[in-house]
């Protein structure tokens, strides 16, 4: 892989001993009360789950080779990593330290590739939907985070989780992503895989422009606002979300 050889460089030779905040970077989750700003964890946070991402999928292209969609994946994750990069730059925010390739255990099958990275990016989406929760005050921060969150659902979870269902020889449809998640991720977050399908439906809505006030308002009442922004559309229909949940708690506290 000729493209993004610096960056790649970069991710695989960052090699200091530790990781101060290494709890707050292993729970994918900003914590308020650490003695570190919020947008330090915020970006940290994010880079770190991007070295994790580069690490898993190299490790499946050296064994398997470059099959498809983890070459894809990968490239799309090197783009990420020189996205949250720049904005470390801009904010004079210390990168953390890639300590992920001793962690990542080689794939014992293509199938079971599959359902690991499924799961990764199941953590993924829930991840920035706390990093964007706490990232409202950077606009720029905010716009990359929602694009990353959209990448994640829109196109990385689809291609995997029709990966493992071409392995198990049936639709995408009939794969059990609950299950696989149980099975190979240590954090706890059924609220996004209990609306994976309700997203999917609502993503088709928007992808052809048939969605209706109801469906976000229905959104609205049911989902977490930033989740929802970014997993379905990006930051253009994030904004207006935003829009419509700012007017939303206006009107609750008028009334």
């Amino acid at each position: 892989m000729q493209k993004n050889s610096k960056t790649q460089t970069a991710i695989e030779e960052l090699e200091v001993p530790t990781n101060l905040d290494a709890e707050i970077l292993a729970q994918m989750r900003v914590d308020p009360n650490f003695d570190e700003p919020i947008l330090h964890q915020v970006l940290r946070i994010a880079v770190y789950d991007e070295y994790h991402a580069y690490e898993t999928y190299k490790k499946v292209i050296e064994k398997f080779g470059e099959i498809t969609p983890f070459s894809n994946i990968l490239e799309a994750e090197i783009r990420h990593y020189e996205e949250l990069t720049t904005l470390l730059n801009k904010y004079q925010v210390p990168a953390p330290i890639n300590d992920w390739e001793e962690k990542v255990d080689e794939p014992n099958s293509i199938l079971e590739a599959s359902e690991i990275a499924v799961a990764e990016e199941i953590d993924n989406i829930k991840m920035y939907d706390n990093l964007i929760s706490y990232s409202k005050e950077y606009p720029d921060v905010l716009d990359t985070l929602y694009r990353l969150q959209a990448a994640s659902y829109n196109n990385h979870l689809p291609a995997l989780r029709q990966n493992v269902a071409k392995h198990l020889n049936v639709t995408a449809e009939k794969v059990d992503v609950n299950n696989i998640y149980q099975q190979y991720s240590n954090h706890n977050i059924e609220e996004a895989l209990g609306k994976l399908d309700e997203f999917s439906v609502m993503a088709s809505k928007f992808a052809s422009g048939d969605v209706s006030q109801e469906d976000i308002l229905k959104l609205l009442s049911n989902s977490n606002i930033s989740f929802i922004g970014g997993a379905l559309v990006g930051a253009v229909g994030a904004t207006m979300f935003s829009q419509i949940s700012k007017e939303r708690k206006n009107s609750e506290e008028e009334e």
